[in-house]
């Protein structure tokens, strides 16, 4: 089968409307946002030389923090200012999605706009402002008629800049829960769907590329004063705009969201919640590529509905616990301390996946490493590879200190590229998962962890306070609760990792459903 016949890409086209509608909708607000407040900023630094140096090394600092950094500090940030309004003024706002990404990306948005405007502004012959004043113009008249349109080309590339740099950068939001075209890519990067990866490229960048060439278009017709370009421009992208967001408006609001974290078995997990929820006649939709701690708080405020974690998760990295506990008492404590979060620990799904230390079976034979402690030995000279999480959680630390483990490298990755690495020989040792299908298809073997050092992870089902005592929604989840053993689980992981049709986590969720159901 080529590339081009892949029944993918109907199933990526399939949710165009929704990922492009929602990526329109925040990168406009963004550059509008940072347009509105930057422009007036450098007019009135343009003749301010200690205003100007402050303005534009502030926009250049934020220049310097990734995008997907700039994002996520947004989040804890603005769920602070929600508590302190509700807790003052009795009110709040959701601090998910669509606020946080509005205000990172206006911000960065506003470097090229203040450099181009302060620079365009600054250029002009002085002798063009003394003959506006000397023919009896006002400041304001001579801006507005003089000095603006002369520096308009240098002002437009600014704003050309920043709309490709916002459209670009939106693509990061989704992992605090924005919909948009990198809904294609950090779901096409964990299921090794490159179709929905090349989907989400192709679609950003011709996105970019039009909005450029239509501003383009407005910025000609600003120059020369043709009003039919102008007005051309703008029509064509409040077309563009409405066409986009047409489905955002017309499409019923689903009654229940259901969350997904970053990784390929979330993926599957939200699709089988979501169907089971539509089977028994309720409305869902997924949020997915989720991080944890962001998943988690969305829950708590109502972002989400429901979702699949872990007990060693919720544990160690969510509630901050130090110490090791046997499953029954951990469960017990988690429950607990969820309750005190309004949160419903609805039931377990009868597996586990825990993060465990991985090495090619045959390597680890020939040099007689069964166990974490047979490793520690080799280490120095062995590199270990890890999700992007893994080497700042808890469990890593408790691992080095119970092990005396340090190795020669460490090296972050995509979860599912680990593995490829690891068949490869690029790394020695990975942080896999137990749950993963992967590790038999690549002949590898899960090192002892004989101190029990390593909390278990059962999977568990968590429920937001606004649905506790949702009947429907519990009825609808039920018949999940202890009928994925960690055999299915493997097994479904194997197949959300092929390359066909059949991979994607819809088609496997279902597959999944017929095996459930059969039990």
């Amino acid at each position: 089968m080529s590339l081009l016949s892949d029944p993918r890409w109907s199933d990526a086209i399939g949710h165009l409307p929704d990922y492009l509608g929602n990526h329109i909708r925040v990168s406009v607000t963004a550059l509008l946002l940072g347009l509105a407040a930057s422009f007036p900023l450098a007019l009135m630094a343009r003749n301010r030389p200690v205003m100007r140096s402050v303005l534009l090394g502030g926009a250049s600092i934020v220049q310097t923090v990734p995008g997907l950094a700039l994002l996520a500090l947004f989040y804890p940030l603005l769920l602070a200012l929600a508590a302190l309004t509700s807790r003052w003024f009795g009110f709040g706002f959701s601090a998910f999605g669509f606020l946080p990404a509005v205000l990172a990306l206006s911000l960065y948005s506003m470097l090229p706009v203040l450099r181009n405007t302060i620079t365009g502004l600054q250029g002009i012959d002085p002798a063009l402002t003394e003959a506006a004043r000397g023919v009896g113009m006002t400041p304001r008249q001579s801006l507005t008629m003089v000095e603006l349109p002369l520096a308009l080309p240098v002002i437009m590339a600014g704003i050309r800049t920043a709309a490709v740099w916002v459209i670009g950068t939106a693509t990061l939001s989704t992992p605090i829960g924005q919909t948009s075209l990198g809904n294609y890519i950090f779901a096409g990067l964990q299921t090794q769907n490159w179709v929905f990866v090349l989907f989400g490229c192709i679609a950003a960048a011709i996105l970019a590329l039009v909005v450029d060439q239509l501003l383009a278009l407005i910025e000609s017709g600003l120059r020369v004063r043709s009003h039919i370009r102008v007005t051309a421009g703008l029509t064509i992208i409040a077309m563009l705009m409405a066409a986009a967001l047409a489905p955002s408006f017309t499409r019923t609001k689903s009654s229940y969201i259901v969350g997904a974290k970053t990784f390929t078995e979330q993926y599957v997990l939200a699709a089988l919640i979501s169907q089971r929820l539509q089977a028994a006649g309720l409305p869902a939709a997924t949020r997915e590529g989720l991080g944890s701690n962001v998943i988690f708080e969305a829950l708590v405020n109502g972002d989400i509905d429901v979702y699949v974690d872990y007990s060693g998760t919720l544990w160690a990295n969510q509630f901050h616990n130090t110490g090791i506990a046997p499953r029954e008492k951990l469960l017990a404590d988690i429950k607990t301390t969820l309750a005190r979060h309004n949160v419903t620990l609805l039931g377990e799904l009868g597996f586990e996946n825990a993060y465990a230390l991985v090495m090619p079976k045959a390597r680890a034979d020939a040099m007689n490493i069964h166990s974490i402690a047979d490793l520690a030995a080799h280490a120095g000279t062995m590199s270990i590879a890890g999700d992007y999480e893994f080497f700042a959680r808890p469990e890593w630390a408790a691992l080095k200190k119970a092990y005396g483990l340090s190795f020669h490298e460490q090296r972050q990755m995509q979860s599912n590229f680990m593995y490829a690495a690891i068949a490869s020989g690029e790394v020695d040792v990975i942080a896999g998962y137990t749950s993963d299908g992967l590790i038999a298809r690549y002949g590898l073997t899960v090192l002892d962890d004989s101190r029990h050092v390593i909390p278990p992870y059962d999977a568990i089902v968590l429920l937001a306070p606004r649905r506790a005592h949702d009947a429907k929604l519990r009825d609808a989840l039920r018949p999940l609760l202890g009928k994925i053993d960690i055999r299915l689980m493997r097994e479904a992981n194997l197949r959300a990792s092929g390359s066909d049709a059949n991979s994607s986590p819809m088609a496997v969720a279902r597959w999944m459903w017929t095996k459930i159901s059969e039990k």
